[in-house]
């Protein structure tokens, strides 16, 4: 296994409290990367260098012995409240449906308007991940046409490409995935940032200069997120581009293009810090705010096949010319572990019809044999897209914690050793 973190990444976010393990395996059968130790009945740790800081086995855990660590509630309060600071949240699309259970809403209800209203009361300002997430989408989608036009096509492409079938790379605990597991198929992932890796440099650098027009030191950026791992994926040192932007304007600070990251049970732990409940605020909309413009199709990020969907959709219009007939792509859309699916395509150069052969998987686990056909030469796919929860970033380790201790998403409830 290469080396397991870079200098000054975030690691051990993730931790089993050991007087409250009862050593019952749940963590174990959700973890993707086998990365809790301890035999059955005795008290488990996690192994951090295997660790992907996915948080499957803290919503997983029936007896909430495992915490998430990196806790910057009080950080993100003192910068909201010393004056001086741009407090900017960026929020991704998962954690609006989310909120409002902490504050005893139905779960899955959509609260976009009171989720922007406490934010705003809070004192943030607000970058809404969904535009993020059609930057994501636009590098993504046109990475795949060059690559289309490339390997199937044959036509001369100047710029470095990777090989197919190409990876989704905006779930920060796959990227680590195959990091760590299958270094030599890296390669194959999608060079475009995740919507996070896009939020920060576009808040710091349009957001600073064109929307809040402050110095982008005095902003301070917090991911709004409904996962553990972009925790980690905030402090990987390549994510700079902000202030490696500004050095080449004069200015010669060095910080993070994203500087914290809240989950959403931080956010609303937050919220209530600040006696703030999303129930009673009052509704905001960011209707003069471009950074709170977005697409359908960034809001579907939030769900397994969401990113896939999206991509298809730039994808069938450029090389063909049309719209997607039908824009809800189903054969992407649903719980199976893994969907696949073929697309014909006419392009609109000459009429050449081609087939567009993509696969979708959640739970990453589930990748392996995908990852086996593509050693062996023999994978049929031009894109896959990998998320590590189960149902997507919709149940990721960061959202609320239902009372048995069991996902978000019924489906993949925890099947405890007793029962």
């Amino acid at each position: 296994m290469p080396k397991s973190y870079q200098e000054n990444e975030l690691s051990s976010i993730i931790r089993i409290d050991e007087s409250k393990c009862k050593g019952c395996d749940t963590c174990k059968s959700f973890c993707p990367a086998d990365a809790i130790d301890g035999p059955y009945g005795a008290n488990h740790r996690i192994n951090s260098e295997r660790c992907l800081q996915c948080g499957q086995c803290l919503v997983n855990c029936p007896f909430g012995a495992i915490e998430d660590t990196a806790d910057v509630v009080d950080q993100v309060i003192e910068k909201l409240q010393d004056g001086k600071t741009t407090v900017v949240a960026t929020v991704a699309p998962a954690v609006r449906v989310a909120l409002g259970e902490e504050f005893g809403m139905e779960p899955g209800k959509l609260i976009t308007e009171q989720m922007y209203g406490a934010l705003k009361q809070a004192g943030f300002k607000i970058m809404d991940v969904n535009f993020a997430a059609d930057n994501t989408i636009l590098e993504e989608g046109t990475e795949l046409i060059h690559k289309i036009q490339k390997y199937v096509l044959q036509k001369p492409v100047t710029e470095e490409l990777g090989p197919l079938p190409q990876f989704s790379s905006c779930c920060p605990a796959w990227v680590r995935y195959m990091e760590l597991y299958h270094p030599d198929l890296r390669q194959h992932l999608s060079s475009a940032k995740s919507p996070q890796g896009m939020a920060g440099p576009v808040a710091k650098i349009y957001g600073a200069k064109e929307i809040w027009k402050v110095e982008p030191e005095q902003i301070f950026c917090v991911g709004v997120y409904p996962c553990t791992a972009k925790k980690l994926e905030a402090s990987r040192p390549e994510f700079t581009a902000a202030a490696d932007y500004w050095k080449k304007q004069g200015h010669t600070a060095t910080y993070q293009d994203t500087d914290v990251v809240l989950t959403t049970r931080d956010l609303a732990r937050l919220l209530k810090k600040l006696d703030i409940d999303v129930r009673n605020v009052q509704p905001a909309e960011e209707k003069d705010n471009p950074l709170a413009e977005y697409t359908g199709a960034g809001t579907i990020f939030g769900a397994t096949g969401g990113v896939m969907e999206a991509a298809l959709r730039t994808a069938y219009f450029v090389l063909t010319g049309q719209e997607l007939a039908d824009l809800s792509y189903k054969p992407v859309r649903g719980l199976a572990e893994v969907k696949s699916a073929e697309i014909p395509l006419k392009l609109k150069d000459g009429g050449q019809e081609i087939t567009l052969k993509i696969a979708v998987v959640h739970g990453t686990k589930n990748v392996e044999p995908l990852l086996a056909e593509i050693k062996a030469g023999k994978s049929p796919y031009h894109f896959i897209e990998v998320m590590n929860c189960p149902g997507g970033c919709v149940n990721g380790g960061g959202q609320p914690i239902n009372p048995m201790g069991t996902s978000w998403t019924g489906k993949f409830k925890a099947i405890l050793p007793w029962s």
